[in-house]
C-alpha cells in the first residue's frame, strides 16, 4: 500500500474485478501503482459508461435535455448535440480524468465535491484547471489530493515527464488553481456548509495546516507500466504516480461514448 492511497479494492468492485493491481516504486524511488486489464473489460466499461455520464452531466439535466428531444422529434425539428464531447482527443482526456476520479474516490477517504466537467461551456474542448481536486475535510491536517491525468495512444517519455511538471508547477503555485472554483460551484449548489470549508482551505494552507498530495495518472497501452517507472522524476516527495495499461486504451473510449450517445 501506498503512502497516498489504500490498497487497490477487493471484492465485488468493478475496479477489484476489471483491473490487476502492482505496487512498487519508480527508479527514482517514486511510488507507482500499475494497473492492467485482466480480461474483464465489460466490467470497466459498464462503470466507466455510468461515471462517463455522471461527470458530464447531473441526472435533472439529462432528463431536461431527453424530455426536450423527444419534443423536437415530434416537431420533426433538428435535435441538439449530447451533452458529450463529440472530439476524440477530449474523449481520451476526460475519460482518463474520470477514472483518475474514480479510482482516487474509491482508494481515499478524500470526496469529489463537484463533478467539474458539467460546468465546460464547450464540451468539445478539455477544461482549465486542475484534473482532479479531491477534499478529505475531516482529516487532521486537512488534506487535497491533486490530480494530473493523461490519456496516450502510445506512451512516451515525454507525456510522463508533462504529468510530473504539471504536479510539480500546482506545487510551486501553492493553493491548487481550481480551489475558489470549487466552492463557488458549492456555493451555487446551496451546499453552503461545504463550500464554507472548501474555502477555509486557503486560510489552513497560510497557516501551514494544510496537507497537499500529488497523483499523476497515465492511461496508455501495455507498455505504460515501463515508461512510468523510467522516466517519473523526484521532483516531488509526495507524489504518486498511477499507469492503467490496456492492449488498446482506445477501445474502451469509444465504445464508453458510443452507449451515452445511444442513451441520450
Amino acid at each position: 500500500m501506498t503512502k497516498i492511497i489504500k490498497d487497490h479494492p477487493i471484492g465485488s468492485h468493478p475496479f477489484a474485478r476489471s483491473l490487476l493491481s502492482v505496487d512498487e516504486n519508480t527508479l527514482s524511488k517514486v511510488e507507482h501503482r500499475a494497473l492492467s486489464e485482466n480480461g474483464h473489460n465489460d466490467i470497466l466499461l459498464e462503470y466507466m459508461t455510468l461515471a462517463l455520464q455522471e461527470h458530464h452531466i447531473s441526472p435533472e439535466a439529462l432528463n431536461r435535455h431527453q424530455e426536450l428531444i423527444r419534443s423536437l422529434k415530434i416537431a420533426h425539428c433538428q435535435i441538439p448535440r449530447a451533452p458529450y464531447p463529440q472530439d476524440v482527443t477530449t474523449q481520451k482526456g476526460n475519460f482518463a480524468e474520470i477514472f483518475l476520479a474514480e479510482y482516487l474516490s474509491v482508494t481515499t477517504d478524500a470526496q469529489l465535491p463537484i463533478y467539474r466537467l458539467r460546468y465546460n461551456p464547450n464540451p468539445d474542448q478539455s477544461m482549465k484547471g486542475d484534473d482532479v481536486l479531491l477534499f478529505d475535510l475531516d482529516s487532521d491536517p486537512v488534506r487535497i489530493i491533486v490530480g494530473e491525468s493523461k490519456f496516450r495512444k502510445v506512451p512516451t517519455k515525454q507525456s510522463v515527464i508533462d504529468i510530473v511538471d504539471n504536479l510539480a508547477r500546482s506545487n510551486r503555485i501553492g493553493l491548487p488553481v481550481s480551489l475558489m472554483f470549487v466552492s463557488e460551484r458549492l456555493f451555487q449548489e446551496n451546499k453552503t456548509e461545504l463550500g464554507e470549508k472548501v474555502q477555509a482551505c486557503a486560510v489552513l494552507f497560510a497557516k501551514n495546516r494544510l496537507c497537499i498530495d500529488y497523483v499523476g495518472l497515465l492511461m496508455s497501452n501495455s507498455n505504460v507500466r515501463r515508461y512510468v517507472n523510467r522516466h517519473t522524476s523526484d521532483t516531488l516527495h509526495n507524489l504518486l504516480m498511477i499507469s492503467l495499461g490496456m492492449d488498446d486504451p482506445e477501445i474502451i473510449v469509444k465504445q464508453a461514448f458510443a452507449r451515452l450517445e445511444e442513451n441520450t
